[in-house]
């Protein structure tokens, strides 16, 4: 006799979450906190559950997927937009939390989205300190941008907030340098990116805290996890172009930057870049498939364990 699959839909806020299991029609709320998490799990871990499901809500999922993988569930965390586009396909228009779990485990029924390896402690510091990075990158351009057209009176004001800002993101990518240097899978992972012209630190550290799952995709599902691969925009017999979309918006923002890096500094990028240039490709076009390319590269290397080649990667 096969043993009977179980789902389990999280919906996760700030103080509860909500959760359904099916087929079972199982449904009940607990507090989203330390205390009351671990009771979850060891509930959950009695259902033996094939799957659980749970949206990215900013962070407030964290705390209970990051006990579900210590547990050894199968967690998936998924993308909102894809969860209520299912909902919509299904017909369910309406939005409750009680709904909402319901219809992530229904997802994981029917779609059976592969679990991710999960950040541990370590690596959930690491993107927050990435993500403080960030912001500081953010305010320092903004900052920049508006002394251009600032009055006398408050330039030099603004142009010692652009100092500090500077300082502190000097300060972040050491931080971040230090945190890749304390572990040694982290350590070997960063050596072998870092070996790649066009790819620094910025670069490594996102991909290393950020993307898990280099290396241990093939070249196609990284692609579309990251959202460097053109997906087909078709209906009846309209063809439109392929675009892009999806993804990890700040693995791909950070791909950006090291790809037009590649394009001028490593070798096969670069002429790979020029080939689709002299074919007539738009330069933008010519970039999003130079960014598919590097990360194809990236992801070979980190699977076979294998330093930069470019007699590899042509």
């Amino acid at each position: 006799m096969s043993k009977k699959e179980i789902f389990v839909g999280i919906d996760v806020s700030k103080n509860s979450l909500d959760v359904a299991v099916l087929p079972d029609v199982q449904a009940w709320s607990t507090a989203n906190n330390e205390t009351d998490i671990p009771l979850l799990v060891e509930r959950l871990g009695q259902l033996a559950p094939t799957l659980i499901v749970l949206e990215a809500t900013g962070g407030l999922e964290v705390l209970v997927a990051s006990a579900l993988g210590a547990a050894r569930l199968p967690v998936v965390i998924v993308n909102p937009r894809q969860a209520r586009d299912f909902a919509k396909a299904m017909g369910i228009l309406a939005k409750t939390d009680g709904i909402d779990c319901r219809v992530l485990a229904l997802f994981g029924e029917k779609l059976r989205p592969e679990p991710r390896p999960l950040k541990d402690e370590q690596l959930q510091e690491l993107n927050t300190l990435l993500t403080r990075r960030s912001q500081l990158v953010v305010m320092h351009t903004a900052e920049k941008n508006r002394l251009s057209s600032s009055p006398n009176s408050i330039r030099k004001d603004i142009q010692q907030h652009i100092d500090w800002l500077e300082k502190r993101i000097k300060d972040m990518n050491n931080t971040l340098g230090q945190r890749i240097k304390e572990s040694p899978l982290w350590r070997e992972k960063d050596l072998l990116l870092r070996s790649v012209p066009g790819v620094g630190p910025v670069l490594s550290i996102s991909l290393v805290t950020g993307l898990p799952e280099l290396g241990n995709l093939n070249h196609k599902k990284i692609s579309v996890l990251v959202g460097v691969a053109p997906l087909n925009c078709d209906s009846g017999t309209y063809k439109g172009k392929r675009k892009i979309w999806g993804g990890r918006a700040s693995i791909r923002s950070a791909l950006y930057m090291g790809t037009l890096s590649a394009i001028r500094h490593n070798p096969v990028i670069k002429a790979f870049h020029a080939r689709l240039i002299a074919a007539g490709k738009a330069n933008k076009v010519a970039i999003t498939a130079c960014m598919h390319k590097l990360l194809t590269i990236l992801n070979a290397m980190i699977k076979n364990s294998t330093p930069w080649n470019p007699q590899m990667s042509n």
